[in-house]
């Protein structure tokens, strides 16, 4: 089922959370709507929901205008950030209740529903807790049946607010392999809010970013990583370091805050050495040297007293030997500039390339 968004606008008060949004979704995509707190990520994923309704526009399930419709008649599954299951009711009950408050006439028959609830318990690994109350599952285990019970009705849209908000690192990282497991499996349009950088990179197919109220850029991750249409989206998106200098001849001349750009430079794009290469470079000395984990994160002071972030690898750091107050020259491998009066890109979410 795709979805379209179109010039969607949503005021609360005088305080404007969308402003003229455009989005197109492909069916079934797994898509994430990225952003900072404010953004209006959760408001458009609740216009899509028929939870709120816009102001202005129009929202459309497979070509079909549903501006007006509700939820209900949307047949979207909806996942909150905090489960929101039935205390009062087992595992099994929880996700069997969409299917039995169903008008009579529609309602599927009881051993149906046994026979379609068993088989969410196996897609979800929850066989041997269908008997067990919300209270009795870890946090992972209960948002694994709240999607359970959002796929029982076997909804056109999949829909999720901050679906891993609430858990600690670890079982966020399981549950994103686990989510990207079962979307690969059912193949049903789905959208998801988050404001966590990675797990939009690394779960989705498609990423909306927004800021303000609009979509700043939308796209495959690699495109919107590598190739960002705004500075807004190139900090979002990852570490960075900010300069201000300008770029004559290919060089970069750095530390220039009278008539300088902004100039943006990603931590591992920063090359660390202990004599001038000829090219594009500046002094600092080393402050702080971080080397647990898989990168090598290092702090150094520039001659102009800016801080400034670096990631080595581990191979890269052993052969350097690098010491705190040590003083060492620091080169770009890339800079990225942008003109203050940037172009904003297009919103329509395109699915990438094929290879």
């Amino acid at each position: 089922m795709s979805i379209r968004v179109r010039g969607v606008t949503k005021d609360f008060g005088r305080f404007r959370a969308l402003n003229h949004v455009d989005l197109e979704i492909p069916a079934g995509k797994l898509v994430a709507l990225l952003g900072p707190s404010g953004s209006g990520k959760t408001t458009l994923l609740r216009i899509i929901a028929g939870l709120e309704f816009a102001d202005s526009g129009a929202v459309e399930f497979g070509g079909k205008n549903i501006t007006d419709r509700t939820a209900r008649e949307r047949q979207v599954g909806f996942v909150f950030q905090h489960y929101a299951l039935f205390r009062h009711m087992t595992v099994f009950e929880n996700i069997a209740f969409g299917l039995r408050v169903r008008p009579r006439g529609v309602r599927p028959p009881r051993e149906q529903i046994r026979e379609k609830v068993n088989d969410l318990l196996r897609l979800i690994q929850l066989q041997n807790q269908a008997g067990r109350y919300p209270s009795q599952l870890s946090g992972g285990q209960r948002q694994r049946v709240a999607l359970a019970r959002a796929l029982a009705v076997e909804p056109r849209v999949l829909l999720l607010d901050e679906p891993f908000g609430a858990l600690d690192a670890k079982v966020r990282q399981e549950l994103r392999q686990w989510l990207r497991r079962l979307h690969d499996e059912v193949h049903i349009t789905s959208v998801f809010v988050t404001h966590d950088q990675e797990e939009a990179l690394e779960l989705a197919d498609l990423v909306a970013v927004m800021n303000e109220g609009r979509i700043e850029q939308a796209g495959s991750p690699d495109d919107v990583y590598n190739r960002p249409a705004s500075s807004f989206v190139y900090n979002f998106l990852g570490n960075v370091n900010l300069f201000h200098g300008r770029i004559d001849d290919g060089k970069t001349y750095f530390h220039d805050e009278a008539s300088g750009k902004p100039i943006f430079v990603r931590p591992h794009l920063l090359e660390i050495t202990r004599q001038a290469n000829g090219g594009s470079h500046f002094r600092g000395v080393i402050k702080h040297i971080n080397a647990a984990g898989p990168l090598v994160k290092v702090e150094a002071v520039t001659e102009w007293a800016a801080t400034v972030r670096v990631e080595l690898s581990q191979e890269q750091f052993q052969a350097l030997h690098l010491a705190r107050d040590e003083a060492v020259f620091l080169t770009p491998k890339e800079v990225t500039i942008f003109e203050p009066e940037e172009a904003r890109s297009g919103s329509e979410v395109r699915p990438p390339d094929e290879p």
